[in-house]
């Protein structure tokens, strides 16, 4: 099987723009896809020179609304497009398109002939943006109508067991002339593994302009080729991950897989969006993933799943690492030691003997953290919006518990000597401190407390600004995420990083 191409989606509004974005990608890319029905009206009729001025195979592609696209104007009017930009007459086959896309349902027998007359590759589509699609490997055979055709389905699942039937069904697919796409978050390891499921190729969007087409999933070509490394991955690829939900925004696989690059493995670390772990499990099972971690919201939920629990991720009630050993899952749990190596280094420390600290959440990584907290010789309290959770947390490791409001801020005046934040709240919030981003935003800092908010992105939290306007000393949780990964690492491949 051929490695998958590279394709850059191009939605400019004019040529010009999708040139520059050609200009900036040329070296991470194989060929190009111009969005005709981006382009602003007065650009389309020039839209026959963009292969010469590309100096790439070019997918002509004018979508229709209902496909996820902006045409509107009418079968009518994109079948005359369509004529236009392929009426030529080129010398050089580098001068005009190389394929062009026709959805399943367009068949105009004169624009199909002049496709084959002129050596183009049809495309040929199906699309349900809103749904899932079964029997696709018989769906893709039906799809060509003749040999010079590529059938391509691309759809929108509605959890990952919609991308599992992609994996499955890849399995009986004998050649890589189709594509199968699964679209949103949840399909990103469609794209990232398209050697796995036999794809002829895999689509980009330019990093400036991905938000046009955000609802597809589509990662930009400097992502797909420095962080996944895509033109290395083949069928003997070693395929690790991440799970969890909503997952946006994640800087384990950046870690991984550079680790992988480094020890010469042929290996890769790729999201996997799942609200449901079951889901993720199952989907690892067809992917053949080897190694988990396990992040927001699995990480308890994840110890009714797995079976065979190392010590600390029992002791702990909460796990983040799984590792495939003779077909089966054992759970680990990193986050202790990527804690307590951050934190200490964090506050120049040995231990935390003497030291009163509050801990925000009562959730799977509040677990790991106050079994930390405990060992390092600390005295605690969990402050949580529901005060069951942070009962039953607390009385584990004899740490005091209350419910997180306004009533109990003498309680968490008294725990400020460090204040560790390890719920969701601030996550991937740029605005300023509120009761929505801020988990703690009735208290007012007096500059002597020490700030550890688990969350990364950003890198400094609205808590945390807020904090360091004050004078605190703060720290996100970056180095926690790179030391629990050097360990998860070293569990998926026996390998320190």
């Amino acid at each position: 099987m051929g490695q998958p191409l590279v394709c850059l989606t191009l939605t400019g509004k004019t040529l010009r723009e999708d040139m520059e974005f050609i200009a900036k990608y040329r070296k991470y890319i194989d060929m190009v896809e111009l969005r005709a029905d981006f382009l602003d009206e007065n650009e389309r009729p020039f839209i026959r020179k963009f292969p010469s001025m590309a100096g790439l195979p070019c997918i002509l592609t004018i979508r229709r609304k209902i496909d996820g696209g902006m045409f509107t104007d009418g079968e009518g009017a994109r079948s005359v497009l369509f004529a236009k930009a392929l009426s030529f007459v080129a010398e050089a086959k580098s001068k005009s398109f190389t394929y062009v896309d026709f959805e399943e349902d367009f068949q105009v027998a004169s624009l199909q002939d002049a496709a084959v007359a002129y050596g183009l590759k049809v495309i040929r589509s199906l699309h349900d943006m809103n749904n899932p699609i079964g029997n696709l490997a018989q769906r893709l055979e039906k799809l060509k109508v003749t040999d010079y055709e590529i059938p391509k389905i691309a759809f929108m699942p509605e959890s990952l067991s919609d991308v599992k039937h992609v994996f499955d069904e890849a399995q009986k697919l004998k050649d890589s002339n189709h594509i199968l796409l699964a679209m949103g978050p949840m399909g990103v390891p469609t794209r990232i593994l398209g050697a796995k499921i036999k794809n002829y190729l895999t689509f980009t969007s330019p990093e400036e302009s991905i938000s046009k087409v955000e609802n597809l999933g589509h990662l930009d070509p400097i992502t797909l080729n420095d962080i996944y490394h895509f033109r290395s991955i083949d069928e003997d690829t070693r395929v690790y991950g991440i799970t969890g939900y909503p997952l946006q925004k994640t800087s384990s696989p950046e870690i991984h897989n550079a680790g992988y690059i480094k020890h010469k493995m042929n290996a890769v670390y790729i999201p996997i969006c799942s609200k449901n772990l079951k889901d993720a499990l199952d989907f690892a099972d067809s992917a053949e993933i080897m190694g988990m971690s396990v992040t927001i919201p699995h990480k308890e939920a994840v110890l009714d799943e797995v079976s065979d629990l190392d010590k600390t991720a029992r002791e702990i009630g909460a796990c983040n690492t799984l590792v495939r050993s003779e077909g089966k899952w054992k759970g680990y749990n990193t986050d202790v030691t990527g804690f307590s190596k951050s934190l200490l280094e964090f506050l120049g420390e040995k231990n935390l003997a003497h030291k009163k600290l509050a801990i925000i959440g009562a959730g799977g990584a509040a677990r790991a953290i106050a079994y930390a907290v405990k060992q390092l010789k600390g005295k605690a309290c969990i402050f949580n919006r529901t005060i069951a959770r942070a009962q039953e947390l607390a009385s584990k490791y004899g740490f005091k518990a209350e419910k997180l409001t306004n009533d109990n801020l003498e309680t968490l005046k008294k725990y400020s000597d460090i204040i560790i934040q390890t719920t969701s709240v601030g996550m991937n919030s740029t605005e300023s401190s509120n009761s929505e981003n801020d988990p703690i935003h009735f208290y007012e800092f007096t500059g002597k407390e020490k700030i550890f908010d688990i969350i990364y992105v950003p890198a400094v939290t609205p808590m945390m600004a807020r904090a360091a306007k004050a004078g605190c000393s703060v720290c996100n949780g970056y180095d926690m995420l790179r030391y629990q990964g050097y360990d998860q690492f070293r569990l998926f491949t026996d390998n320190d990083y």
